[in-house]
């Protein structure tokens, strides 16, 4: 990605923390403390001067400083648009943008027509007056869940103080941006855990909400049955924030739950399985904290997971029959020669997979959502380790498709049980394992407990990060 042309103030970069919470900035800006477009300049000169530049693969410069512009004219003029005004965005390279190409990460969209108008998502937010300040790296047509891209580079975790390690992906780019400080929240996508894994490997929080809560209306599909939505930002309370803009809402409208009435089952099934020594020992110490301040543990089987893996093994995965079928034209032409290699052998599994499966997923789907709710009691949520491992090296993944596509089936392997089952998803930062990498707590409800899940979220944040 280019440089910025302009560079702005060093002053302006220095005022303006990187690792502030969106509620945190709110309060300066409006407050009158901190201006609007000093800081969307200093977002965009510290991206520019970012060590790493494969974060993003477009900046919005002219738009951002219009935006920021005409939140500090409202600001100072007493007419705010409230919590979110003047809070700089990032947006995943799914979303349309009016005016700039949506590359989906890939070398063979690069040359297409820039987008006519703005993603319905990206409308509300702008409708908050949030700047959109870029467009963010990810794994290419967002089909892989560890963030490597040959086309526009990949993005190293910003959490890794040895060797440059694997992002997460798919929103491998929004998951760094935020995590190294360069905007405070950026809207990913999530089909198998692509919000939810970066989240977890960078050490922030991402929210997957149920599929169907935010428009999808100027998105770059992946495969529609399982694709969703959500903020990666710094807190819960960010996440309340961006969902509330996200709908539409003038004004969150989600409060707390109350922590000693929380009921959370810990699946003994699927989860746990090749687990990193370091990953359950926080794990544990999250839960026994948790313990501690009056939330009720169960442990409890889950039988349906299993049969997950088992459906996909005999019929195919719902995502790489979709995949397939929206790439079809371009998997069989010559864009396949222009495509990452290994994206290209996995969407042509679904080539094998007939009408026959494909129906037999969707039934088997719907049978085990049924059965999810009749093992779980009102009010229950479902809590276990984000990922079995931190986030691995990438050079040995360049090097290996073996370990490669390994290491991406076991990436997506808690995560994606929350998509087939329709389900909603918070991660949140309990600790760290191996090499000091942040480890993920995930907290999931079923279809449509979105507003309950994020109530008992924002309680239990705190305790889960070890802060209470």
């Amino acid at each position: 990605m280019p440089r910025l042309a302009q560079v702005w103030s060093d002053k302006a970069v220095d005022e303006v923390d990187g690792n502030i919470s969106v509620a945190s900035l709110s309060v300066r800006l409006q407050s009158g403390t901190l201006d609007p477009l000093e800081l969307a300049k200093a977002s965009l000169k510290k991206i520019a001067g970012y060590r790493d530049q494969s974060i993003f693969t477009a900046l919005l410069e002219e738009r951002a400083l219009t935006e920021a512009k005409a939140s500090a004219e409202r600001i100072r003029s007493g007419r705010s648009l409230g919590l979110l005004d003047g809070i700089p965005v990032a947006w995943k390279d799914l979303f349309d943008t009016k005016g700039s190409v949506t590359t989906a990460g890939s070398a063979v969209l690069g040359d297409h027509a820039p987008a006519e108008t703005d993603a319905t998502v990206v409308k509300a937010l702008a409708g908050a007056g949030m700047v959109s300040i870029g467009r963010t790296n990810l794994s290419e047509f967002a089909f892989s869940g560890l963030g490597i891209n040959p086309h526009y580079g990949t993005a190293h975790n910003a959490a890794s103080r040895d060797v440059p390690r694997i992002p997460g992906g798919s929103s491998a780019g929004s998951g760094v941006a935020v995590a190294a400080g360069l905007v405070p929240v950026a809207i990913g996508t999530d089909t198998g855990g692509s919000i939810r894994i970066p989240a977890a490997f960078n050490g922030i929080v991402g929210y997957k909400a149920t599929r169907g809560r935010y428009s999808m209306q100027g998105v770059f599909p992946l495969a529609k049955s399982l694709d969703s939505l959500g903020p990666l930002c710094r807190t819960v309370q960010d996440a309340v924030w961006i969902d509330a803009a996200m709908r539409g809402r003038s004004a969150p409208d989600i409060g707390r739950a109350d922590l000693a009435s929380l009921k959370l089952v810990i699946p003994e099934t699927v989860v746990f399985d090749d687990a990193e020594p370091g990953v359950v020992a926080a794990f544990e110490a999250a839960i026994s904290r948790l313990e501690k301040a009056g939330a009720r543990i169960t442990r409890r089987a889950f039988p349906i997971f299993a049969e997950i893996f088992e459906v996909m093994a005999r019929h195919g995965a719902l995502v790489t029959a979709e995949a397939y079928v929206l790439h079809k034209e371009r998997l069989q032409g010559p864009e396949a020669e222009r495509m990452d290699q290994r994206v290209v052998a996995r969407a042509r599994l679904g080539e094998k997979i007939g009408m026959v499966d494909y129906v037999a997923i969707l039934d088997t789907r719907e049978r085990l959502i049924a059965s999810l709710a009749k093992n779980l009691q009102p009010g229950e949520l479902l809590a276990h380790p984000t990922l079995p491992h931190v986030a691995p090296p990438i050079a040995p993944l360049l090097a290996d498709d073996e370990l490669f596509f390994r290491i991406n089936g076991r990436t997506l392997r808690n995560t994606s049980i929350g998509n087939f089952l329709d389900g909603c998803g918070v991660s949140i930062p309990c600790g760290t394992g191996d090499a000091g990498m942040p480890v993920g707590f995930l907290l999931s409800g079923q279809r449509n407990e979105d507003d309950y899940l994020l109530s008992a979220a924002v309680s239990a944040e705190a305790v889960i990060r070890g802060e209470a």
